[in-house]
């Protein structure tokens, strides 16, 4: 059954603000990191991510969002918030490999230095880690391991769990698998019938925790 917790982190370097908009970390000083979030559906674990880039002095700057589907709202939030979009098309490629290539190059090209994983609903080919080595982050909906898959919210609701959750985790081979970055426990009301808004919050703790991590050089 879930692992029912209040908060995991990965305990990677702290972040501080040193006033001037960059972010310092005891092992180097940088910009706002670069990423790319991957989408294929409304966006709202990307809104979150913008709604968090917004704040002063979070470490993180989506510098493009891409998309498997051509026709999803995800894309009208980043045009929005004057976010590049690129669509890669799923149809358009003969395999898993060559859409995988065409996903990190539209990141290469925007400058993302990571790939941000957010409601993207294709699993990529082991060549995106190649090219992304420990700078893949999943936000999964779910306390994992409990409820794994891309139905996660609604399996959660059928088994009627009284407590789910946010895990941000890092990308490895397998699916919904990885070192956990950060968990976080968000109740569920007794009349809650589709997804929890609350997960935003906890989402972009978690995103500012990798931020952590990497600029620790984890």
């Amino acid at each position: 059954m879930s692992r029912v917790l209040g908060t995991r982190r990965f305990s990677g370097a702290v972040d501080t603000n040193d006033g001037d908009g960059r972010v310092t970390c005891p092992r180097m000083t940088i910009s706002r990191y670069p990423i790319a979030v991957l989408v294929s559906g409304s966006g709202s674990n990307l809104q979150a991510i913008i709604d968090a880039a917004d704040q002063p002095g979070y470490a993180a700057k989506p510098v493009v969002v891409i998309s498997d589907r051509a026709d999803v709202k995800a894309l009208d939030r980043a045009t929005t918030a004057e976010i590049a979009t690129e669509v890669v098309s799923w149809s358009d490629f003969d395999d898993r490999i060559s859409f995988t290539a065409a996903v990190c190059d539209a990141a290469t090209r925007h400058g993302a230095r990571a790939l941000i994983l957010a409601g993207f609903m294709r699993v990529l080919a082991p060549v995106a880690i190649e090219r992304f080595p420990t700078r893949i982050v999943n936000v999964h909906p779910a306390l994992l391991p409990a409820f794994p898959g891309a139905h996660a919210v609604r399996e959660t609701l059928a088994h009627g769990v009284t407590v789910t959750g946010v895990t941000v985790h890092f990308v490895d081979e397998e699916v919904d698998h990885g070192p956990i970055i950060y968990q976080e426990a968000v109740p569920v009301f007794p009349d809650e019938m589709h997804g929890h808004s609350r997960h935003g919050d906890a989402m972009g703790k978690g995103l500012s925790h990798s931020m952590g991590a990497w600029e620790g050089g984890k």
